[in-house]
Formats: C-alpha cells, sequence, structure tokens
C-alpha cells in the first residue's frame, strides 16, 4: 500500500517523464518523446526542490526508484541502433547508454534554469565579485575569496570520490537514512541558534564578505556531507551558516552563491565527460522549456523560502524529511 501511495505522488509531478524511453529496441528511445508537459513537471520539481533543505538529488532519486526508471535499459536512436557511451574505440569496449543515463542528463541539463535565478537574484553580488577580480570592488573580492575557499573541500572530494559516491551511497535506502540524519542535525542546529542569538551587526548579523577563511572552509567542509544524497547541499550549507554567525537570511544568500559556483562545476564536469552522450538521447527545444520552468520556479522558491527560514527557522524542513524517509523506508521493506 505504501509503494502504492509512494508511485503515485510521485506519478503527480513526474508521471510520464522518460516512459518513451523504456520501449522496445525496434522503436526510437531518443529524446524527441520525451514531451513539453514532461519538462513543464521536471523543471518545476528541479526549481523548487534545488533550493529547499530537502535534496532535490534524494527526490530525484526516490522518484526514479518508485517509477522504475533506475534501471539498466539500453536506448536506441531513430534508425533503431544501441546508443553507446562516447568515447567507444571499438565495439568491445562499448557501454550502452540506459534509461538511468538519461535520467540523470534530463537533471544536469536543468540546473541551467536553477543556475540563472541564483544569477538573476543575486545579479548584485555577482557584479561585485566581477568588479573584485579587477580590483574595484574589496568586498567583492572577498566574497570570491570566501566562496571559492567554501568551494575547495567539495570540489575535491567530488573529483576524487564521485565514482564510490555513484555506487554506494547513490540507493533510495541510502537516501532514507539521510533524510532523517539531517532532519535531526537541523532540528538541533535550530534549537542551538534560538538560544544563542546571532551576534548583531545593524539588525543582520556579520556581512557575508566578514568572513574569515577558517569560517568560510568550515562551511565548506560541511558542504562535502551533503555528497551523500538525501543529506541536502542547501540544509548542509545554512547549518554551516548559523554556526560562523550569520542569521537565516544571510545564511541562505550564502549558501545560494556557493551553490552557483558549486553546481556550476559539477554540471560543467559531467557535460564535459558525458556530453556527447546527452546529446545522442536529448532534443533541446523541450529542455529548453523545461530549464525555463526551473528558473521561474526557482526564483519564486528562492523568494519564498528565505521568508519561511526568517519566520520558522528549519524546523518545518525537517519534519518534513522525517516523514518522507519513514514513508520511503517503510514501503521499500
Amino acid at each position: 500500500m505504501l509503494r502504492r501511495i509512494l508511485i503515485l505522488c510521485f506519478a503527480i509531478f513526474i508521471g510520464p517523464t522518460l516512459q518513451a524511453h523504456v520501449t522496445p529496441p525496434t522503436t526510437s528511445s531518443k529524446g524527441q518523446d520525451f514531451s513539453y508537459s514532461d519538462a513543464l513537471v521536471l523543471g518545476l520539481i528541479q526549481g523548487v526542490t534545488e533550493f529547499l533543505p530537502i535534496s532535490s538529488t534524494g527526490h530525484l532519486i526516490l522518484a526514479n526508484h518508485f517509477l522504475e526508471l533506475d534501471q539498466e535499459i539500453p536506448l536506441f536512436n531513430e534508425a533503431g541502433e544501441l546508443i553507446v557511451k562516447y568515447p567507444a574505440t571499438n565495439e568491445a569496449s562499448a557501454q550502452p547508454y540506459t534509461l538511468k543515463d538519461a535520467a540523470y542528463a534530463y537533471n544536469v541539463v536543468l540546473h541551467a534554469g536553477t543556475i540563472l535565478a541564483i544569477c538573476i537574484l543575486y545579479w548584485k553580488y555577482i557584479l561585485e565579485m566581477i568588479c573584485g577580480l579587477f580590483g574595484r570592488n574589496a568586498n567583492g573580492l572577498l566574497l570570491l575569496r570566501n566562496l571559492f575557499v567554501a568551494f575547495i573541500p567539495a570540489g575535491a572530494v567530488g573529483y576524487f570520490l564521485h565514482d564510490a559516491i555513484n555506487i554506494y551511497l547513490y540507493t533510495p535506502k541510502m537516501v532514507g537514512v539521510a533524510l532523517v540524519l539531517g532532519a535531526f542535525i537541523m532540528i538541533s542546529v535550530e534549537k542551538w541558534r534560538q538560544t544563542r542569538p546571532v551576534p548583531q551587526t545593524n539588525g543582520f548579523g556579520p556581512q557575508l564578505h566578514e568572513l574569515t577563511v577558517r569560517r568560510s572552509l568550515c562551511i565548506g567542509l560541511l558542504q562535502t556531507l551533503a555528497m551523500w544524497p538525501g543529506t541536502s547541499r542547501s540544509m548542509m550549507t545554512i547549518v554551516g551558516g548559523y554556526l560562523v554567525g550569520f542569521n537565516p537570511k544571510r545564511a541562505a544568500e550564502f549558501s545560494f552563491l556557493l551553490g552557483l559556483m558549486t553546481v556550476s562545476a559539477a554540471s560543467l564536469y559531467k557535460i564535459y565527460k558525458e556530453g556527447m552522450d546527452m546529446m545522442n538521447v536529448l532534443y533541446w527545444e523541450p529542455m529548453l522549456f523545461g530549464c525555463l520552468i526551473a528558473l521561474i520556479s526557482g526564483v519564486l522558491a528562492i523568494k519564498t523560502f528565505i521568508h519561511l527560514l526568517t519566520r520558522y527557522g528549519l524546523a518545518p524542513f525537517a519534519w518534513y524529511r522525517i516523514v518522507l524517509a519513514v514513508v520511503t523506508l517503510v514501503a521499500l521493506t
């Protein structure tokens, strides 16, 4: 019963998504069968969950599992030929591009929409950092330094442990465990924050550029824990922001700007490694539409999230994670 409920819930969000890819080998399973309605739904999921401390990656893994989209089903082009992963030096080394690979490719492309959402809302910070590079804004240069220092740990861990993380942590059960652990971290840190008010400067706490290198590195080290799907990158960086003295609004702003750097780097690396494969299975018209939806929903999600975080803290999102994790783990058994 629980499994059916989960399937129904996820189907409401991504019902027909990628269904064309499970067609028999004699028919086409390339991305032209990915409709605009599919792009609309996936764009909404990406735009909303990317910025909330509930793990967008975890939600997509669970959705793919319960909708049976995480299967190693080979994909075929319009001519009925097997699509192989690039590069393939010879027939013996060729590996088929699968339904699971295609589902992940869609997610990577949709990140463009959420990246653009951050650029639109926080263009002033971005302009300050650009000016800082040319010696025209000292605060912008300090902010860029802080973000780069915070990015380094996750960049290093992701580069060296990417394959191991995919093998051992990208499973629904591991996502469920991470959702629960992350929820208890959020509740504990939120209680700590409320009992130990943030030192105030003009009522807003320290500025983003006022972080020391050591405190920026602290946030960066916490971000590495988000490599475990279900933990949530935004959750760990906001928690880190709390610990170094940010108020909720500033913690969220630093999290989003750090996400701009981290997600962009991860997406570019994925495109560099598998760009040719993506071009074989994706048609760009519906994907550009999906990116637009991710952009619009991402902008709305950021504004709504900051309002809720400032007023209610992390607790509501923690309880949501616990409910989702319990239902998921019970359904998996």
